[in-house]
């Protein structure tokens, strides 16, 4: 209602003052002041110019308690990421008007770096909606007269730690391994075993929500990620020119509406695209399929007889996973070594 109040879609940045009600007769309220302001503006708090600290926002109190600040010289959009989006930056300040703190989920609101969503299609993620609940009523004896029906929420970050936990990808980055779940990837470098869990969107801007599949070639050190029928190329956290592409680009046949995994075996020059119960062979150097593909998962790694949901190349040996599993292979042999869970190569650290 804040938000809706404040007509943000529409806002100019231009100074406005709305409050915002809790219930028709309730009498807690907060009146919320918010304006563009230059470097120095009177609070103490001055800003930095273009990035860096786009908005401050002060928790509920007397005087500018509650007020939002926002820096005149950023560059602040309605949809596109090509700057900052006014409705998730306002948000986010109202979350702290409100007197929320930041939050240690990557996928929140209230998380302490600005990540683009698209403002069309947001729901407030659960860790912001807990945070809110807690902070308002658990220790007030209000209770809203008109509450207002719950509405959709985003999915939950997801858990590295929970064991039914099924892996959308697995890839790696220049010695790094990533994991892939929702719109969130873990990163982990060799000379750590602490996962580093952050949005897709913060890392490749121009990335799909989630992923399907995806593999790195060190041929052309670049990152394919895939998206339904459509695939990605990054060089670095840049974009390659004129991707998005067709998956059939790779010469996949046309019917196939996507891949669910694939991995690159870099002595072989080969990457692997695992569709249904088979899987194809694509030559990095030809740029071409392979002949005499597509071939069953279960005839080159044997007793493979589940649905492979992503799958890694590691210092030769190969892992599929299926569901919570990862099932270890000789890339030579095709000879089934292990069976291991997810947790093998991403640990859970909450202890």
């Amino acid at each position: 209602h804040c938000l809706k109040a404040g007509n943000l879609t529409e806002m100019s940045l231009e100074a406005l003052a709305f409050t915002c009600h809790f219930g028709e007769n309730s009498n807690f309220f907060l009146v919320v002041h918010c304006y563009a302001a230059e470097i120095k503006h009177g609070d103490f708090y001055p800003f930095d110019g273009p990035d860096g600290t786009l908005a401050h926002a002060f928790a509920p109190s007397s005087g500018i308690g509650g007020d939002a600040h926002f820096d005149e010289d950023e560059t602040f959009t309605f949809r596109t990421n090509k700057g900052y989006v006014l409705f998730l930056v306002a948000a986010h300040e109202f979350g702290h008007s409100l007197g929320l703190s930041h939050s240690n989920d990557p996928g929140a609101l209230m998380a302490p770096v600005y990540s683009y969503k698209n403002p069309d299609t947001f729901v407030l993620p659960q860790d912001d909606v807990r945070g809110i609940q807690l902070k308002l009523f658990k220790n007030l004896s209000i209770i809203p007269e008109d509450p207002i029906p719950p509405g959709p929420t985003a999915p939950p970050t997801p858990d590295a730690c929970d064991s039914s936990l099924v892996l959308d990808a697995v890839a790696t980055l220049r010695g790094e391994m990533l994991f892939f779940k929702n719109g969130f990837f873990w990163r982990i470098h060799p000379q750590s075993n602490t996962p580093e869990q952050t949005l897709i969107a913060n890392f490749w801007p121009d990335a799909p929500d989630s992923v399907d599949a995806a593999y790195e070639s060190e041929q052309s050190d670049r990152v394919f990620l895939f998206k339904g029928r459509q695939v990605w190329a990054f060089s670095g956290y840049d974009l390659v020119r004129d991707y998005p592409k067709s998956i059939s680009s790779f010469g996949l046949p046309k019917d196939i509406k996507k891949v669910d995994a694939a991995l690159n075996d870099p002595e072989t020059g080969k990457t692997l695209f695992f569709v249904d119960s088979n899987y194809y062979s694509y030559d990095e150097t030809t740029k071409a399929m392979d002949s005499g593909f597509p071939k069953r998962v279960d005839k080159t790694f044997s007793g493979m007889t589940r649905k492979v949901t992503a799958a890694l190349q590691n210092r030769g040996y190969t892992y599929l996973y299926s569901g919570p599993y990862m099932y270890e292979f000789s890339s030579r042999t095709g000879q089934m070594l292990r069976l291991l869970r997810n947790s093998y190569f991403l640990p859970c650290n909450n202890y």
